[in-house]
């Protein structure tokens, strides 16, 4: 699936549903009181900046990768998918055409406000994190491991859900509790743990090595926890290839930490507009998503 001979889309514009909000990536629209209409653009965010360049095809890989996961684990957690197509829902064929492939029609369910992050491996902000305090967002690890190791087992590490322009912020499980309640604060890290040791050695056996992740739930009419929003996807996930993994450096990566790493190198000050994206890395980072979703999905 050549995604990137298609247009980038930045933003989109439906005009026959009420548009509830825009966020860094998606564009969210009323479909009567019980569903919405997900539309996965072409922007990318880093450092919680949208940058002013789009990258082609990166909606289509979002939302393909996503409905995958969530058919792969439906025995593990329901997920937020409706059974309504995207022609039930838009009968205009240009509306229907301009988001066609980065569009899901999903059921209207109530967010819970923490990501749930899982780290499997000690890189990015968990490295400083470490090589500071000997912790990771407070648990304590074995002394002596290298940037890009292996953790002993995968942690849950949440973290709050921050307004669009704001960052997220680490908090602990007994917060967690606090904002979920006692029983969906322990479903929730159940289920993460759950989905990333799972799709972690379906990533592996195919040349992916999935190094954290973080995943979405809502509850639906009946209180159950349902996995929502996007799973496991280069938005969403750091990716690394197995074959060039070398524990003590920082290995390359089919996700957005190829624009973050090329970012770090300009003297931007992580705020408000961001810089312009050079045509290179823009095609460098589409090819990257979309090796992800060939490798993953085949």
């Amino acid at each position: 699936m050549d995604t990137s001979a298609r247009a980038p889309l930045f933003e989109s514009n439906i005009r026959s549903l009420p548009l509830l909000g825009r966020g860094k990536v998606r564009d969210i629209y009323a479909v009567g009181e019980e569903h919405l209409l997900i539309v996965t653009t072409d922007r990318l965010s880093a450092f919680d900046v949208v940058l002013p360049d789009p990258i082609p095809g990166k909606g289509e890989v979002l939302t393909t990768l996503s409905c995958f996961w969530f058919r792969h684990f439906e025995n593990t957690v329901p997920h937020h998918l409706a059974g309504l197509t995207l022609a039930e829902v838009l009968p205009d064929p240009h509306e229907r055409a301009e988001v066609e492939g980065r569009a899901m029609v999903v059921k209207r369910l109530r967010p819970l406000l923490v990501e749930a992050v899982v780290r499997g491996y000690l890189i990015g902000s968990g490295w400083k994190d470490y090589q500071r305090s000997g912790e990771l967002c407070g648990i304590a690890l074995p002394a002596g491991l290298r940037l890009a190791d292996q953790l002993p087992t995968p942690i849950f590490t949440p973290s709050t859900k921050a307004a669009l322009g704001a960052h997220d912020e680490n908090i602990d499980f007994a917060q967690v509790q606090t904002l979920l309640g006692r029983d969906h604060a322990h479903k929730v890290r159940e289920l993460a743990l759950q989905l990333y040791e799972g799709a972690a050695a379906y990533a592996r056996a195919r040349g992916i090595i999935i190094a954290d992740t973080k995943f979405e739930f809502g509850l639906d009419h009946n209180d159950e926890v349902v996995l929502i929003d996007e799973a496991l996807t280069p938005d969403s996930s750091r990716f690394w290839s197995l074959e060039d993994y070398r524990p003590g450096t920082s290995p390359p990566s089919f996700d957005k930490q190829f624009v973050r790493d090329y970012l770090e190198t300009l003297t931007w000050d992580k705020c408000a507009p961001g810089p312009r994206l050079p045509a290179e890395i823009i095609a460098k980072t589409a090819a990257k998503y979309r090796e992800a979703l060939t490798r993953l999905t085949g």
